[in-house]
C-alpha cells in the first residue's frame, strides 16, 4: 500500500505526516488491519526498539470534583459508585507506589480530582514527591493534579517531580460538548507552564466519545504543536452515572488504527496505552504492543485493569521486554541531560520541521480510564474475563468488563499490581 510505504518512510526519517495521510491511516478498512500495524510497527522499532516502559498509578484523592467533565466518574454529579476518600497520606501513597515498582514500573503517576491544586496541595503532593524518591532511587514522578496557577509547575519541579500529566483529551473544536466548567486554552496553558518549568510534558486523548475522525487528527496535531514527551492514549470505558454511559463506539481494529496513526504523527515519542486497553483492545492487545512503547501497569484511577502478572506475561509472549530502570525512554535525539526522564529537544512530537496543529491539555497521568485528571471515566476490566463472555459486536455495551476499583489506595486491601 503506498499510503504505508510513504509514512514508514516519513517516520524513520522523523518528517511528519499530512493531515490527509493522518486521515487516511483512520479510514484503512479492516481488512488491512495488520498491514497498518506492521508498518506502524517499523516507526515504533526503529526509535524504541522492542522496549515497553511501564507506569503506575496511585490516586492520591478520590471522586468530589467540581469540575463536569462527561467522560469522568469522579466529575460533578456523578451517581457512579467508586472510592470516595481525601489526601493520601505522603507515607500511604508510598506504600501504594511501591506494589507497582516492585511489579516492574519505572513511573508513578501520582493523581488527584480536581480543578487545580492549591498551594497547601503542591506542599502535600511534595511531600509525598520526597517519600517515594527517599524508598525508591531512580524512579521517576509524573504529577497530575489538574490546572496549574503560576508558579506551582516550578515549585513541583523543585520537589523532585520529573514530569507534569495534563490531557487535552479531544479537538479544540469538539471540546465544549465534553466541559464546560473549564476551556480548551486553561488546558493548553497548563501544559505550556510545565514545559517552562522543565518538567518532562505529558499529554495524550481520549477517543471513543463520538468524536470525528476529523475530531482525532485534530487533537493529535494539536499534541504534536505542544510536543509533550509523552502521549498517553484512552479509550473511553462508559461508566454508568455518567454522561456518556452509552457510548460505546471503538472496536478493537478501530483502536489499533487510532494508536498508529499516533505513532505515525509522533513518531519519536513515547507513545502509552492508557485507560480502557483491556475493555476495548481485549484479545489484541498483545498487536498494541507494536504500536505503542508504554503501557498503565495494574489498576487506574476509579476501575480495574488487567493483573500485572497477566500484563508481564503479555509483553513476554508478544516477544517485546520490559524497559529497565537504568534506560532512557527516549531516543538520543529527544533526551536532554535537563529532562530528567527524557525530554523534549526541539519541533512537534519529534518533528525536525514545523509542527502545523493547535494546542494540548489534562487527564488521569495519561490514564484517565477513559477519563483524566477529576476523573477517569473507568477504563479497564476484571484481571480475567470469564470463557463464556459474550462476543462484542460493534456498539454493544460490554459492560461485563467494567469493574469499579476496591482495591488498592484508599482501601485496606492490596492494590493489582
Amino acid at each position: 500500500m503506498d499510503l504505508l510505504n510513504t509514512l514508514v518512510d516519513k517516520g524513520l526519517r522523523r518528517e511528519l505526516p499530512t493531515r490527509e495521510e493522518a486521515l487516511a491511516v483512520l479510514a484503512t478498512s479492516d481488512d488491512d488491519v495488520l498491514d497498518v500495524v506492521a508498518a506502524a510497527g517499523r516507526v515504533r522499532r526503529q526509535w524504541f526498539g522492542r522496549r515497553v516502559k511501564l507506569n503506575y498509578l496511585v490516586n492520591l484523592k478520590s471522586g468530589l470534583c467540581p469540575e463536569d467533565c462527561s467522560y469522568c466518574s469522579q466529575r460533578l454529579g456523578s451517581t457512579a459508585g467508586i472510592l470516595k476518600y481525601t489526601w493520601l497520606k505522603p507515607e500511604e501513597a508510598s506504600q501504594a507506589a511501591a506494589a507497582g515498582l516492585a511489579g516492574g514500573a519505572k513511573r508513578v503517576c501520582l493523581v488527584a480530582s480536581g480543578r487545580g491544586p492549591t498551594d497547601r496541595d503542591v506542599d502535600r503532593v511534595a511531600g509525598t514527591i520526597k517519600a517515594i524518591k527517599d524508598q525508591n532511587e531512580g524512579v521517576e514522578v509524573c504529577a497530575c493534579l489538574g490546572l496549574l496557577s503560576d508558579g506551582q509547575a516550578e515549585r513541583l519541579r523543585e520537589a523532585g517531580a520529573d514530569a507534569y500529566n495534563h490531557n487535552l483529551n479531544t479537538s479544540e473544536g469538539t471540546y465544549g460538548e465534553i466541559t464546560t466548567t473549564h476551556t480548551y486554552a486553561d488546558r493548553v496553558d497548563t501544559v505550556q507552564k510545565a514545559h517552562a518549568a522543565g518538567l518532562s510534558a505529558c499529554s495524550g486523548l481520549i477517543a471513543g466519545m463520538g468524536e470525528s475522525d476529523e475530531d482525532l487528527v485534530d487533537v493529535v496535531f494539536s499534541l504534536r504543536e505542544l510536543d509533550p514527551d509523552s502521549v498517553p492514549v484512552n479509550f473511553l470505558i462508559p461508566v454508568e452515572g455518567t454522561p456518556l454511559a452509552k457510548e460505546w463506539n471503538l472496536t478493537p481494529q478501530r483502536c489499533l488504527r487510532i494508536l498508529a496513526m499516533v505513532r505515525f504523527v509522533c513518531p519519536d515519542v513515547e507513545v502509552r496505552i492508557a485507560g480502557g486497553r483491556e475493555v476495548h483492545l481485549r484479545t489484541m492487545q498483545p498487536l498494541a504492543l507494536h504500536l505503542a512503547n508504554s503501557i498503565f501497569l495494574g489498576d487506574y484511577l476509579t476501575t480495574e485493569g488487567q493483573a500485572g502478572k497477566a500484563d508481564l506475561e503479555m509483553i513476554a509472549d508478544a516477544g517485546f521486554e520490559v524497559e529497565g530502570a537504568e534506560q532512557v525512554t527516549l531516543p538520543e535525539h529527544r533526551a536532554t541531560a535537563a529532562g530528567g526522564c527524557g525530554s523534549h529537544e526541539g519541533g512537534g512530537c519529534g518533528s525536525h520541521e514545523d509542527s502545523g496543529g493547535g494546542s494540548h491539555g489534562d487527564a488521569g497521568c495519561g490514564s484517565h480510564a477513559g477519563g483524566g485528571v477529576c476523573g477517569s471515566a473507568p477504563a479497564s476490566a476484571p484481571a480475567s474475563t470469564p470463557a463464556t463472555a459474550p462476543v462484542a459486536a460493534v456498539g454493544e455495551a460490554r459492560t461485563d468488563l467494567v469493574a469499579v476499583r476496591r482495591r488498592g489506595a484508599g482501601t485496606d486491601l492490596a492494590p493489582n499490581a
